[in-house]
């Protein structure tokens, strides 16, 4: 490439290289010489930048155009013709929607939670933009909780309070600490070294893989998960085989060794927590009559009943930190394997020790276990939301489908809203959502959708109006994540592509419209310095700069000063039960939770339990659907970002996304590695490029979500791309969380000996005139 300059930009993914060539369009990006694990989505960012199916224009769709608003099958469909046009007539169009919605039905039939990644910067952060946005022209109904942790969010602060599910969060046990504290990890889930490239926010360099390496020097690893390589390969992980979904059971187990061997810790159980004998009562049995022996768990789990009667009394026999991964939590039930792993950590008595007792975060995202004091940055105020209505994020189906519904939720009721109108910013719930269908069909039943994107992802495929935005590559902005070492400036590499205009200056517009103020003013340069002086003024924030110097050095080193053990979470606590206690109504961790009983929720008890799934290898269903389909996060991009990247485009196969299988599973249905197949679960079926590994459990399947959605042939499959949300199940992980249960389902792959039909999902819409 003629090289013209270079700019330091930043992602999710982290901060890296971008070379514009001289015609000032084209781009090559690259890592930090000095980065000692980039992230390979790096490589994604060149072909996204110009790709054909960013959106150039401001685009509404025009049966929506022609028809108005109201509910519309038409919306989604492959072939449905958008029309361009320019931005007064986009924005005038979509003020007197708004107006129309809010006067006709009131500000709750606004939906804006907009759940998403879209962007790493302090400013140009979508759904801090929107949201601002309607809170200042009437506010609307939010959403609460993530897809990563939703489970756990609602669980952990009736078990160990607000503050200390704050402090797992922001001071867990340090990877530092485990070097030099701890003699082994024991992981339900794996330590996916890909999940430490990605930070909210992004980091000035990864951190994560070194920190991890220099822990594994000093301690061992014990990851229990159906995947082997589940945990990367520096780490020298002993691996036990636990089929999903049954990790309960045996958490249950090691917890009947250490009851009825001695090994727990009676004193701390005393002193620091509240329900132990009613635990182990139950996992003697004394309550429902079984067992929870090794081998009652082996006969669910398929883990071996030696393994995990030798792996309990070695956890009792030095310092242990007992870590859940976000994943783990994301199926039915999916709190009662937090709840259970919290409980082990507190019956080995480790809790608050140096690198000991309970993690929830290591192996799920890089920032966590840095070691470093989550300091406060720079930020752009939403203002405050008049409207009090909300779901739980992964409930945005039931919303749209049950006006006037109620949903129960953390002990209480929600009354849904009747929303008309919903706004999307920087997300593409085509990837975070499950079962496409019932989505699909949500979204064809609202009056209006409205989409603002850089490409013509799903959602944006669905929508009536789409507003073109800028990208990361094309507007200034301020980057840093939380334990980050550098506050960075993200220069923009390029001009915005087509009409795109950054969403400061879009809904500064579309809030004119609406009698409202959304910009104050300030164009993005000014916003800059406002929110980088209000954050340089702020008691607490270091020593810096001015912010034309700051803007003129490309940043600021931030404080690196690492927490000691004794700061990390619960160790105050642990130290003076009654001076610092928990957030609780015992103040101390309710491993039995009288509020969560009092309830009386038909499917959360009163303490952590073994809950069979409806979707589960022992279940009916599995006659059916023999198959175990894991669905985790992708190595090479961030969630469905830039699929048409160079980097997300090689793991492809047959230019599909791939499907894991064991070669025995491979060899009983006929498929060889390569194969085009067709997978298959009772809510739809898509069609993936086969691989073959010994690295899963017999009866374990895999794939990565965020496969752009691809229906273009439905006589084939409901997606012939692979996204894996066309099999996933829509229902909640509890009455009590209602969180996301997307992280497995039942399966069966077959080869695909038919016509096989393109790929589609990255070419933009038809467009017409008026």
């Amino acid at each position: 490439m003629d090289t013209g300059r270079t700019v330091e930009t930043s992602a999710h993914w982290g901060t890296y290289l971008v070379d514009v060539a001289a015609d000032g369009a084209s781009v090559a990006a690259r890592p930090h010489a000095d980065d000692p694990d980039a992230a390979p989505a790096i490589d994604n960012a060149a072909a996204a930048h110009r790709h054909p199916s960013r959106v150039a224009r401001p685009s509404v769709r025009r049966g929506w155009l022609e028809d108005g608003p109201g509910p519309d099958a038409r919306r989604g469909d492959p072939d449905e013709p958008y029309v361009e046009v320019d931005w007064d007539t986009a924005l005038d169009l979509l003020a007197a929607e708004y107006r129309r919605v809010r006067s006709t039905h009131g500000d709750a039939a606004v939906f804006g939670g907009s759940y998403g990644w879209g962007s790493a910067g302090r400013l140009h952060h979508a759904q801090s933009q929107l949201h601002r946005f309607l809170n200042r022209t009437g506010g609307y109904t939010r959403s609460v909780g993530d897809y990563s942790r939703g489970a756990s969010l609602v669980l952990l602060p009736h078990l160990v309070g607000a503050d200390g599910t704050l402090a797992l969060r922001r001071r867990p046990v340090s990877w530092q600490h485990v070097a030099d504290h701890t003699d082994l990890v024991v992981t339900f889930g794996g330590l996916r070294r890909s999940n430490t490239w990605v930070v909210p926010g992004g980091h000035a360099r990864h951190r994560g893989s070194d920190l991890a390496r220099a822990a594994a020097a000093t301690t061992r690893f014990v990851a229990l998960s159906a995947q082997r390589d589940d945990a990367w390969d520096e780490l020298g992980a002993e691996w036990i085989g636990v089929m999903p979904g049954t990790d309960v059971t045996v958490v249950l187990a090691l917890l009947h060794v250490l009851v009825t061997e001695g090994l727990a810790d009676e004193e701390f159980l005393a002193t620091h927590c509240v329900g132990a004998d009613e635990v182990a009562a139950y996992v003697r049995g004394e309550s429902d009559g079984v067992p929870k022996t090794p081998e009652w768990a082996e006969a669910i789990s398929r883990a071996p009943a030696g393994a995990v009667r030798d792996l309990a009394r070695r956890m009792a026999a030095g310092r242990t930190l007992v870590n859940v991964v976000y994943a783990v939590q994301r199926g039915e039930a999916g709190e009662q394997a937090v709840w259970a792993a919290l409980t082990l950590a507190a019956f080995l008595g480790q809790v608050g020790l140096p690198g000991g007792g309970f993690a929830h975060g290591f192996g799920s995202m890089g920032d966590y276990g840095v070691g470093l004091d989550d300091g406060r940055l720079p930020v752009l105020d939403q203002g405050r939301n008049p409207v009090p209505d909300l779901i739980p994020c992964a409930r945005i189906v039931d919303l749209l489908t049950s006006p006037g519904g109620e949903l129960p939720f953390d002990g209480g009721v929600l009354r849904l809203p009747d929303a008309r109108l919903v706004h999307w910013a920087g997300g593409n719930p085509f990837h975070h959502h499950q079962d496409l269908r019932r989505l699909r069909a949500a979204f064809r039943g609202v009056d209006t959708l409205v989409v603002d994107e850089t490409h013509w992802t799903a959602t944006a495929r669905h929508a009536d109006v789409v507003l073109p935005v800028a990208s990361t590559l094309e507007r200034d902005d301020i980057a840093a994540g939380a334990g980050d070492t550098r506050l960075r400036v993200s220069r923009a590499a390029t001009a915005p592509y087509g009409d795109a205009r950054e969403e400061l200056w879009i809904l500064g517009r579309l809030a004119e419209r609406l009698d409202a103020d959304h910009d104050e003013g300030l164009d993005a340069p000014g916003w800059l310095e406002r929110i980088y002086e209000e954050w340089r003024a702020a008691p607490g924030s270091p020593s810096a700069p001015e912010f034309a110097r700051f803007w003129a050095d490309g940043g600021l080193d931030l404080p690196t000063s690492p927490y000691p053990p004794e700061d990390a979470a619960f160790a105050a606590f642990r130290a003076d039960s009654s001076g610092a206690p928990l957030g609780t109504p015992s103040g101390r961790i309710e491993l039995v939770s009288a509020t969560i009983g009092g309830f009386g929720l038909p499917d959360v008890d009163r303490h952590a339990r073994w809950r069979p799934p409806t979707a589960w290898w022992g279940a009916p269903d599995a006659a059916t659907y023999p198959l175990h389909l894991l669905c985790n996060q992708p190595t090479h991009r961030l969630h469905s970002q830039h699929d048409m990247g160079a980097a997300s485009a090689s793991t492809k196969v047959a230019g599909r996304e791939p499907v894991r299988l064991h070669p025995a599973d491979a060899a009983a249905r006929g498929i060889a590695a390569g194969d085009v197949v067709r997978v298959r679960s009772a809510q739809g079926s898509v069609l993936a490029g086969a691989v073959l590994s010994d690295a899963l459990m017999v009866g374990v399947a895999q794939m990565h979500t965020g496969a752009w959605f691809d229906p273009s042939a439905p006589e084939v499959a409901d997606c012939v791309h692979g996204n894996v949300n066309v099999l996933t199940r829509d229902v909640p992980t509890s009455t009590l969380t209602q969180a996301t249960s997307g992280a497995h389902v039942l399966v069966e792959v077959e080869r695909y000996d038919g016509p096989v039909p393109p790929v589609r999902a990255f070419e933009p819409p038809v467009f017409v005139g008026l």
